[in-house]
């Protein structure tokens, strides 16, 4: 089984993340920003990887370090329960389309941190929380990951389904890079090491 689990404790944070990449999608997420467990619940049902989160912050402060950190804490996770790469596909992409929006997400887990993020809105707030944190847990999540990512909005209005629509485009190439080909020797590089 392909699975980790990864502790941080900061002054601001306190995450505990436990993934297993051989999942069905169950999921027990708890965290102190209720839109952000919602995106966490998706992400695990539509990326079929087992999740158990708890994540507290100085929320009172700012959404900023927990939706960061947490970011942080997923990609190492996955990283960690990755192991060696041997026979996984590597790359996933995934367009989805949620209501008016469409957001594709493309990534390789080359060891290479890379992350791209466009036609996204700024300077606007959903649920309380800074838009642009989104931004900001993705970049997390793909150096922590050391996965090329690259996420784009084609286009959209409504901010949730926007939100939504990436956690679930990311969940979606996810599945597809982290499955395991049988016909695949070995790690999928020409390199012999990813």
């Amino acid at each position: 089984m392909r699975e980790s689990k990864v502790v941080r404790k900061t002054k601001e944070t306190e995450i505990e993340i436990a993934v297993n990449l051989d999942g069905t999608g169950s999921y027990s997420v708890k965290t102190d920003i209720p839109f952000l467990t919602h995106m966490l619940e998706l992400f695990s049902r539509h990326s079929l990887i087992d999740l158990e989160i708890t994540a507290t912050g100085d929320t009172e402060v700012d959404h900023h370090h927990l939706i960061e950190d947490v970011g942080i804490v997923l990609g190492e996770a996955i990283e960690r329960a990755l192991g060696d790469k041997r026979g996984i596909n590597r790359y996933g992409f995934f367009t989805l389309p949620m209501d008016e929006a469409l957001i594709s997400a493309a990534l390789d887990l080359s060891g290479r941190p890379y992350f791209v993020y466009r036609g996204f809105p700024q300077f606007k707030t959903l649920m309380g929380i800074e838009f642009d944190l989104f931004r900001e847990f993705w970049k997390s999540f793909s150096y922590s990951l050391k996965c090329n990512l690259h996420i784009n909005c084609h286009y959209g209005l409504n901010l949730h389904h926007m939100a939504e629509g990436t956690f679930k485009a990311v969940a979606r190439a996810l599945r597809v890079a982290v499955s395991v080909d049988e016909r695949v020797k070995g790690v999928p590089s020409t390199k012999g090491k990813l």
